[in-house]
């Protein structure tokens, strides 16, 4: 009888699990390179075109957080910002260089993505990299998920680079209270 009872908890702890675990959407959209969206809550992306910005307005997003360079190939910030301005959406630009990220970026993305009028939030970068590292910090530090499950959520939405990756873990580490 013992090991029934416990191999019924094994199974209806693995099936909370497993539905508890996010479901990442995938989704081909004009003008933006690789969408992927958590739930209702987050989208993540590539490179976004200032004709695409309307559309993000349209999906019920609240804020477009850019992490783009202005000297990377194929950004256009202000044409960016125009856009959203016009389709009444916040924008906000925190450039994130991916070879040599820096801990204040993150800092002021934490602040900026808790804030409720700026969500749900559409974030993105050139290819989502840089964007799906700055969800797993928000996921382990703000939502408290453990670093596996919110790296694997991460790994969904983007491709994270070693040097993302790398970022990404030690800031939590540095961070956890």
């Amino acid at each position: 009888m013992k090991q029934v009872l416990l191999i019924v908890t094994v199974v209806v702890m693995a099936i909370s699990v497993a539905s508890a675990q996010s479901q990442v959407k995938k989704s081909t959209i004009e003008g933006i390179t690789n969408f992927a969206q958590v739930e209702t809550t987050v989208a993540c992306a590539g490179a976004v075109t200032p004709s695409a910005v309307a559309g993000i307005k349209k999906m019920g997003f609240a804020s477009i957080i850019n992490l783009r360079l202005d000297n990377e190939k194929g950004a256009d910030i202000d044409a960016e910002a125009a856009a959203a301005k016009a389709a009444g959406i916040n924008f906000v630009h925190l450039p994130l260089n991916g070879s040599m990220p820096d801990p204040a970026v993150a800092d002021r993305f934490l602040k900026i993505i808790t804030e409720p009028g700026n969500q749900p939030a559409f974030i993105h970068c050139a290819s989502g990299n840089r964007a799906a590292a700055m969800w797993l910090i928000k996921r382990v530090l703000i939502d408290k998920w453990d670093n596996d499950r919110a790296l694997e959520e991460a790994t969904q939405l983007g491709s994270i680079s070693p040097v993302m990756k790398t970022f990404a873990l030690d800031y939590i580490q540095a961070h956890k209270k």
